[in-house]
């Protein structure tokens, strides 16, 4: 049963862990001997109640637990890998299988081909014996090892969806069942099949062989692409099992993480991971946050600072209040973010898809018509020939690499991204990237810390410094507005008390107005100033001209219809902007900055970046406006903003980019995230996306040159010149070699410098 740490009373500490029960007398059989208890718990099942299972090449096939794709036949594999199921179970079973299939093929193989390669005979009476040694161990190994690709082969007619295993078992099935008759009823056969000494030859060797070639192809291909899956493995183990939680009676005691809630209190010593999302309440530490962010430097944190679960506290004790614990973690929402990227379909797929459509049908139709030629134009045994070419025809065009070719390549991809801070929504998104040549950025929050601090307070006559500081602060107290956290926090560091504000309003793009104390007040933009019929004089325009020329974003107060004063609030530009700014130069990009803040502020700013082109005083409507008319012109266009206002134009551009220090409103609307908000990151991710793009057309052009050259060669096209024909059991190594070099080629991608 499931106790609750919470309320139970009841506890006992085995081998460093803490276990809890219901009742005391459970917990005095437990100590009398924990062994016998931790004995009888059952093993941990492989596969996940209600997990949705999906193929690696059709994405859109899912279903609750595991299976096969009725498109292609490939086993299914989980949408969220868990790190509790025993992920090498699959693997291990068919590597049992390949061996015990090799171990029966080989005698078949070798009494088949002895005579032909070595030109040594069975003495008398073991040589009657041959093809029956040959006839029962190829049957072993056709029906046994070959049965889960007739059963996907028989499936994959009942939608009519033909696919690699369709070609595979009718290859197979026709071989051996061609051997069976030849070696049980050979009168059966007219003189085209028999030889010179009038014998119809049997090929169990060639059955036998190519389920067992196909059986290592998968082997090899499953043990390959199990290392795509190993980035989301990584980030899955970055949370640990267990958080400290700290009673209200001040007791600390460990418990699972999954019981952890919102608003508990929890110990983070040093060297341990932060167990979930959640705010300092005491103490200060450096937390190294690496494996999210890339970034190699340890982050201070002390009271008030937000902390994410999975990041590694280092030199001293936090105490921390959770705020999201579960699937609201940033981690799992990395995790989860990931894990849709790799299962998402690519524009280049449509490709294959495209191809994949009638590739089947086709390469059936050439089967057919390599018989016939065969059989009409042959040599002798005309008809043996024809058949040696058919099925090496059908072996030899499985398109399986052709479906892994774009798959696989987003898969690894996804992962690698996610490993150096970059989530990517979808693979269009990864695919998009790559063509990007113009970038549009927000500037606050963006280019800048998004944390302003208070400047300058200027009083213009009627109302002290003080007294126009505590009317801002109140305000923006309401508000969650970088600017106005900054004015409350200048507030608090000079000791201003904060008087309340009632009848508060926001209006959007030119700022906010209440009542204070019986005084209508109101502070924003010159917008603002003018929907309330204030023009500031010039003296007013000089100083908030100046102050804008230092960088600084400049806020009017107006109280009771008059203008009182100006607000001064400066925002550092991150240290990493200008090198960001130069590598996105040098990659060919054009910067242009949107920006709500007033046009001196902006090109304060932008001149002293190089930013190509500014446009200020720019509404969330304007900023969407001005994206869509840069791709009206025929630019492929990025934007990477932080905030609300930036949503719409992150959802109207070609690619949208989310500073993963923003709001949760402008994540939802990019298809890229970045985790630690620095334009570096952009970078990497277009470096990426065209590595992405190459690695896909690579795998392409494999699979399509691999087909072009086989196809032909098996149906018999070196005969003429050379006199030999490509057996099947050549085509089978070919075909399963094929699969392994797509998937191999692909994760060349989790060695792409970052």
């Amino acid at each position: 049963m499931n106790v609750d740490p919470h309320t139970t009373v009841h506890h006992a500490e085995h081998g460093g862990q803490k276990y809890h029960f219901c009742a005391q007398r459970c917990r005095e059989k437990f100590v009398a001997d924990p062994e016998r208890y931790l004995r009888e718990r059952p093993a941990p099942t492989p596969v996940i109640a209600g997990a949705v299972y999906t193929c690696p090449m059709h994405p859109e096939v899912q279903q609750i637990g595991p299976g096969h794709c009725p498109t292609c036949g490939m086993a299914l594999e989980p949408m969220m890998p868990s790190l509790d199921e025993d992920d090498g179970q699959e693997l291990r079973a068919m590597s049992r299988r390949f061996w015990t299939l090799a171990a029966c093929t080989l005698p078949v193989f070798l009494l088949a081909m002895g005579p032909h390669l070595l030109g040594w005979h069975l003495p008398n009476p073991w040589g009657g014996m041959a093809t029956w040694i040959e006839a029962v161990l190829a049957t072993v190994v056709v029906g046994w090892g070959g049965a889960p690709f007739f059963a996907r082969g028989w499936r994959s007619l009942k939608p009519w969806s033909p696919n690699m295993y369709t070609l595979i078992a009718l290859g197979t099935g026709v071989a051996w069942l061609y051997s069976a008759v030849a070696f049980l009823a050979p009168s059966l056969f007219p003189e085209g099949f028999r030889d010179l000494h009038g014998r119809v030859g049997v090929y169990f060797e060639s059955a036998a062989v190519i389920v067992t070639l196909v059986t290592l192809g998968d082997f090899l291909e499953l043990r390959a692409r199990r290392r795509t899956g190993e980035a989301l493995k990584g980030l899955l183990g970055l949370a640990p099992k267990t958080a400290r939680r700290v009673g209200a009676d001040g007791r600390e005691f460990d418990v699972p993480l999954d019981q952890v809630h919102a608003g508990d209190t929890l110990r983070v010593r040093p060297g341990e991971k932060v167990p979930v999302d959640g705010v300092v309440l005491d103490g200060s530490s450096h937390v190294d946050e690496s494996m999210l962010t890339g970034e190699p430097s340890p982050v201070a944190k002390a009271k008030g600072e937000r902390v994410t679960g999975g990041t590694i506290n280092q030199d001293g004790a936090l105490l921390m209040r959770a705020d999201k614990v579960g699937a609201e973690t940033m981690l799992a929402q990395i995790v989860a973010l990931v894990a849709q990227a790799q299962r998402s379909k690519a524009p280049l797929q449509r490709v294959a898809d495209r191809v994949a459509a009638w590739f089947v049908p086709a390469v059936v139709a050439v089967a057919a018509l390599a018989f016939v030629a065969w059989a009409l134009l042959g040599p002798d045994p005309r008809l043996a020939y024809a058949l040696i070419a058919a099925v090496s025809v059908l072996i030899i065009a499985c398109p399986c690499a052709l479906g892994l070719a774009t798959p696989i390549s987003i898969m690894v991809a996804s992962g690698r991204a996610a490993q150096s801070g970059v989530l990517f929504r979808d693979a269009a998104a990864i695919e998009s990237l790559r063509d990007i040549d113009t970038l549009v950025v927000d500037k606050t929050g963006t280019l800048t810390e998004g944390k302003p601090m208070l400047k300058e307070v200027v009083s213009l006559g009627a109302y002290p410094t003080e007294r126009l500081l505590a009317m801002a602060a109140a305000l923006e107290k309401p508000s969650e507005h970088p600017l106005a956290r900054a004015i409350l926090a200048g507030a608090e560091a000079a000791g201003v008390k904060v008087p309340t504000v009632t009848d508060f309003r926001t209006l959007t793009g030119a700022g906010v107005e209440g009542e204070i104390k019986g005084h209508a007040a109101a502070l924003g933009n010159l917008r603002l100033l003018s929907n309330i019929g204030i023009e500031p004089d010039d003296t007013a325009r000089t100083r908030a001209d100046a102050l804008r020329a230092e960088g600084a974003t400049v806020m009017f107060l107006a109280v009771d219809g008059a203008l009182t004063g100006l607000i001064a609030v400066a925002d550092r530009i991150k240290a990493s902007t200008p090198q960001a700014i130069r590598d996105l130069h040098a990659a060919g990009l054009r910067i242009v900055m949107l920006t709500g803040d007033n046009a001196i502020t902006a090109t304060a700013v932008a001149s002293s970046l190089g930013i190509d082109e500014v446009h200020a005083d720019v509404s969330p409507a304007g900023k969407a406006a001005v994206v869509q008319s840069l791709r009206a012109a025929g630019r492929r266009v990025a934007m990477a903003g932080d905030g609300i206002n930036d949503a719409p134009a992150l959802a109207a551009a070609d690619v949208g980019i989310a500073m993963g220090s923003g709001t949760d409103i402008a994540m939802e609307s990019a298809q890229v995230t970045l985790v630690k908000g620095e334009l570096t990151a952009i970078v990497r991710a277009r470096a990426l996306s065209q590595a992405t793009v190459r690695n896909i057309r690579q795998n392409l052009f494999f699979a399509f040159i691999y087909n072009a050259v086989g196809v032909p060669l098996a149906a018999g096209l070196l005969y003429p010149l050379l006199g030999v024909m490509l057996s099947p059991m050549a085509a089978a190594l070919a075909m399963s070699l094929s699969s392994v070099s797509v998937v191999a080629n692909a994760l060349r991608l989790r060695r792409l410098p970052l």
